[in-house]
């Protein structure tokens, strides 16, 4: 018998989640909202509405069988063509090689390379940090796909799973990068731009082809849903080095900016925990992207040992996001819970914030005056987006139809022709997503950007009624959640300013594609409702 079975702390908390769980079914409001679910889900279910939602559209119906993706998929699985004939040519010479057949089953286990890759960004300290550290552990897991692809025939990269919404958001990336570099902007101080404006924008078609790649590479080395589970278990350590450093950070304290604060409103709030990113903000994304698959991992172990370790793991990160004090993130994560409980088990909902506003009597009193300043239009931090969206609106009306090119030193140079915000200063990027998208590649790259986000969640929703597998219907829940908590917080910020944030943001999306039918999930499935 295990430690954790003997621990009568344990044993405590699992005895009481057995009667709330128990006790809430059998309750008169628990049975209530069982009955408005049904109710609910019957109306929403048979209404046009949401069958014109849950149709599955003509574009990714036909992506598949298309001439393009056929040809796209066809050009970049040339590298694992020309190493599957080199090793035909040579089968016994390779078949003989101990050198070879390590490397082959290596290769065997890209996903656990992303898994790591994954691991790496999230606990190098900012200071030590280079992006190139990205796109050169990408280049050896592709190279791994590659030495594995050799004996194995039917392994390619499957660009048909990442969809055409998604490939024609990277192909308005290129024309983002080239529209850059032939930008003029006559009409304005600006005659073209800078040489800095120009390798930014480089910078930045490098940073969208890593996440192509971290993207790719975990839709085809995931074969099975233990092999994802994996995967998320080594990317969730990662998450929780970097958690325990910023509860670290919270307990000696650190330096308060008051750029990141209104001390008017907050006088006495502390310095907000970063860990090991350059920003409050950038951390507690991750943390919404990345917490919900502990819920997740939780639901899904099987022994006492892994559920220990999986709750032991939510600890420390609660407390971390907390400390970041960022309120468009607790925002996020909200959500993301609610829409993840939702999937799993709807019922469970308000018991959820029942238990929410119970607990807030017992939060510090720094995170109960931020959470008052939710909305209020005179923090500094509220007024300082709401100049920026003004000058967004300016630019858009100039430049909204094409685009000013890719990279926020470009968007930077060009907001320097309209007239500074109160505080003297020109912003940086948007502080939203879309707004980003839209100035960056026009306003045809913003539509497709916001199809890509939209279709994401309508095909994870219907993997995850489509599926038969409990554990992947929980990841593809927490996948879910997740994307839909950071798509809020992509109201309230450029979550891809910062380019860690970029990686995980491309890692997480895919999940849902990463099954395989042979787990339970029903790819080309007809429409119908859930």
């Amino acid at each position: 018998m295990s430690i954790a079975q003997n621990s009568a702390l344990v044993r405590f908390f699992a005895a009481l989640w057995a009667v709330l769980r128990s006790g809430w079914d059998e309750s008169v409001p628990g049975k209530l909202f069982a009955r408005i679910g049904l109710a609910v889900r019957r109306g929403v279910a048979g209404s046009r509405i949401c069958q014109f939602a849950w149709r599955e559209g003509n574009l990714p119906k036909s992506w598949p069988v298309s001439i393009t993706c056929r040809v796209l998929t066809t050009i970049i699985n040339l590298p694992v063509l020309f190493v599957q004939w080199i090793y035909r040519l040579g089968k016994n010479l390779f078949d003989g090689s101990i050198a070879f057949r390590f490397a082959s089953a290596v290769g065997g286990a890209g996903f656990l390379f992303v898994g790591f890759t994954m691991l790496i960004m999230l606990i190098v300290p900012h200071g030590s940090w280079d992006n190139g550290y990205a796109l050169r552990c990408m280049i050896l897991v592709f190279l791994l796909f590659l030495a594995g692809a050799m004996a194995r025939p039917k392994h390619r990269l499957e660009l048909t799973k990442l969809g055409p919404y998604f490939t024609l958001f990277m192909g308005f990336i290129v024309y983002g990068f080239f529209s850059s570099l032939g930008t003029d902007f006559s009409e304005g101080v600006l005659y073209g731009l800078t040489s800095e404006a120009k390798n930014i924008s480089l910078r930045f078609l490098v940073f969208y082809v890593i996440a192509f790649l971290i993207t790719l590479m975990a839709v085809s080395t995931v074969q099975k849903t233990e092999q994802l589970q994996l995967m998320l278990a080594v990317v969730v350590a990662g998450l929780v080095v970097a958690a325990l450093y910023g509860c670290y950070q919270g307990y000696v304290g650190v330096e308060v900016v008051p750029s990141q604060q209104d001390m008017r409103l907050n006088p006495d709030m502390p310095g907000r925990v970063y860990s090991y990113f350059d920003n409050p903000n950038n951390f507690a994304e991750i943390l919404v992207m990345l917490m919900p698959f502990q819920a997740a991992l939780l639901l899904n172990a099987r022994t006492w040992r892994g559920r220990v370790l999986a709750l032991g793991s939510i600890v420390p990160c609660l407390v971390a996001i907390g400390l970041t004090l960022s309120r468009s993130c607790w925002i996020g994560l909200v959500i993301a819970l609610g829409v993840f409980l939702i999937l799993i088990n709807w019922r469970f909902l308000p018991l959820f914030l029942v238990l929410g506003l119970a607990a807030l009597p017992i939060l510090p009193e720094s995170i109960i005056n931020r959470i008052l300043t939710i909305g209020n239009l005179k923090d500094s931090s509220t007024q300082y987006r709401f100049a920026i969206y003004q000058d967004t609106t300016y630019l858009i009306r100039d430049y909204g139809l094409r685009g000013v090119g890719l990279g926020t030193d470009v968007m930077k140079q060009v907001f320097q022709v309209y007239p500074t915000m109160y505080d003297g200063n020109y912003p940086i990027h948007t502080h939203n997503n879309y707004l980003q998208m839209w100035g960056e590649l026009g306003v045809f790259g913003a539509i497709t950007y916001l199809a890509m986000v939209l279709h994401q969640i309508k095909a994870g929703v219907k993997s995850f009624y489509s599926s038969t597998n409990r554990a992947a219907k929980n990841i593809l829940a927490a996948g879910v959640g997740a994307f839909c908590g950071i798509s809020v917080i992509g109201v309230a910020e450029y979550t891809w300013f910062y380019p860690r944030n970029m990686f995980v943001y491309f890692f997480h999306r895919r999940g849902d594609q990463a099954l395989q039918e042979e787990n339970g999930i029903i790819r080309r499935r007809k429409s119908g409702g859930p």
